[in-house]
């Protein structure tokens, strides 16, 4: 490490530590707002790099979070909102059998919306017309004979550029083309899992984690091994070690930023761990993204960023930060050629024209003026959602509520004598949505816990659903 990067580090850990002191000390209270990133430049003499670093950083511990064209506030660290348990998880390798309660939510969109009858409203956000206008655009230019000829394996070249592109500003290095495009990111995922592994291999997972991820183990024949989670860390990393030790797992699926169903965000220590723990076993780390571009502060980068010996593949997508239905969505390998001959056998090509009207639609700057007035609204829909369950909820005891710093769900704890599973029917009869705990595991585990989205509006229809929600789980008791 040169002098002048170990200065900065040192700069950043010694601004980060004070702020932490005064936070956690209480000379910084609750709602509070921090000193700009300029005042500090010029008070302390410090870089503009270093006292973001700093801020990140205390914003990946939960201790400030930045609101849109505001600043950074400080986090209430008061216990009248806990958060939930550190998942403990104690598990051997074994094959997924998906429940009949699991097929059935996913028949019903997978409850992203508590109340999906009722709720919707007719004004689309400015970028979804934006790019529909640009789909539409690409669609009207595209010549005539294009109709006949499918897509090339990789993509259209325009759109993984900017991919690449977009990447590289976060400090990643890798260029176009190992980018391949994929109808979304599960496809993705599936990707990913098929370069790696073969019928009966060990794929470590986060637990609670992603529920397709589950399902793309259980349709290849693998064995799934679950590793703690924490809603404000993510995996944890030492678990997966201690699992390493005794299995042979050929690769580890992880969301670093904003995991669904928790909204956790692994440490960059963490990060560097789980890199140096994939080279040292020898297993492949796939990298789910999807909800990078949602952070409601600074991007923060992929783990890919720091991979240097090609141990991490990155999938990502468009479909949360944008619309669920454009499935288009990207995996990153230096093995891209193997990749695009397996995406050839299941799925030809991706869609054109879609690709092209994207290529536009972020060219001209939609995507992130999208992208700036989407992380307000979720950012507020967040904050919404939490005051409702602070309200509403009390009669069901302590409720411990995730704080996710980015995506579009978090995760919620109630007490152990609550069963979400038996609520399930009751509150769907009644046009009521939701994702009980034990969706995203293969164990019979997380029954008092529910994944909530905050992706839509708190409309009168989604208050008087989690109201109600809220009465139909105290008589299920």
């Amino acid at each position: 490490m040169g002098t002048d990067e170990g200065l900065m580090n040192y700069l950043y850990q010694n601004l980060e530590r004070e702020l932490a002191q005064e936070i956690l000390q209480g000379r910084l209270p609750a709602g509070s707002k921090l000193p700009s990133i300029r005042y500090q430049c010029e008070q302390l003499g410090l870089s503009k790099a270093t006292v973001i670093h700093a801020y990140q950083r205390l914003e990946a511990a939960g201790l400030i979070e930045a609101r849109f064209k505001s600043g950074f506030y400080v986090v209430g660290q008061g216990t009248n909102r806990p958060i939930p348990s550190e998942s403990l998880v104690h598990s051997e390798p074994q094959l997924v059998d998906t429940s009949d309660l699991m097929r059935d939510i996913m028949e019903h969109s997978a409850a992203f919306d508590i109340a999906p009858q009722g709720s919707h409203s007719r004004d689309l956000p400015t970028g979804i017309v934006e790019l529909n206008r640009s789909i539409a655009r690409a669609l009207r230019s595209q010549k005539e004979a294009d109709h006949q000829y499918y897509d090339e394996p990789a993509g259209v070249a325009e759109i993984r550029e900017q991919i690449a592109e977009r990447y590289q500003r976060l400090g990643c290095r890798f260029t176009s083309s190992e980018v391949t495009m994929s109808a979304g990111c599960q496809h993705g995922l599936a990707l990913a899992l098929q370069m790696c592994c073969q019928p009966g291999d060990i794929v470590a997972v986060e637990s609670p984690g992603f529920y397709g991820v589950l399902q793309l183990i259980e349709s290849m024949g693998l064995k799934v091994l679950e590793i703690p989670v924490s809603a404000q860390h993510g995996m944890s990393i030492n678990a997966l070690e201690t699992a390493a030790q005794n299995w042979n797992i050929k690769a580890c699926v992880v969301t670093p930023s904003f995991a669904t169903p928790t909204g956790a965000c692994l440490p960059i220590a963490q990060r560097h761990q789980l890199l140096a723990l994939s080279e040292e076993k020898d297993f492949m780390v796939i990298e789910d993204d999807i909800y990078g571009d949602l952070s409601f502060s600074q991007r923060i980068p992929p783990l890919k960023q720091l991979d240097r010996q090609g141990k991490v593949i990155l999938c990502g997508s468009f479909s949360k930060a944008l619309s669920r239905d454009v499935r288009m969505g990207w995996v990153v390998t230096e093995q891209f050629r193997q990749l695009r001959r397996l995406k050839m056998i299941n799925l030809l090509a991706v869609c054109k024209f879609v690709q092209r009207g994207l290529v536009d639609f972020i060219a001209d700057g939609s995507y992130d003026k999208h992208l700036r007035k989407q992380k307000f609204l979720l950012q507020q829909q967040r904050d919404q959602l939490i005051a409702l369950l602070d309200q509403y909820w009390t009669p069901l005891g302590e409720v411990r509520v995730s704080q996710p710093q980015g995506g579009i769900a978090l995760w919620v704890e109630l007490e152990d004598r609550y069963d979400l599973n038996e609520c399930y029917l009751q509150a769907r009869s009644e046009g009521i949505l939701i994702t009980p705990g034990n969706l995203f595991t293969a164990q019979d585990r997380f029954k008092n816990c529910l994944r909530l989205s905050f992706a839509h509006n708190w409309s009168g229809p989604r208050v008087k659903a989690l109201i109600r929600l809220a009465e139909i789980i105290k008589a299920g008791h």
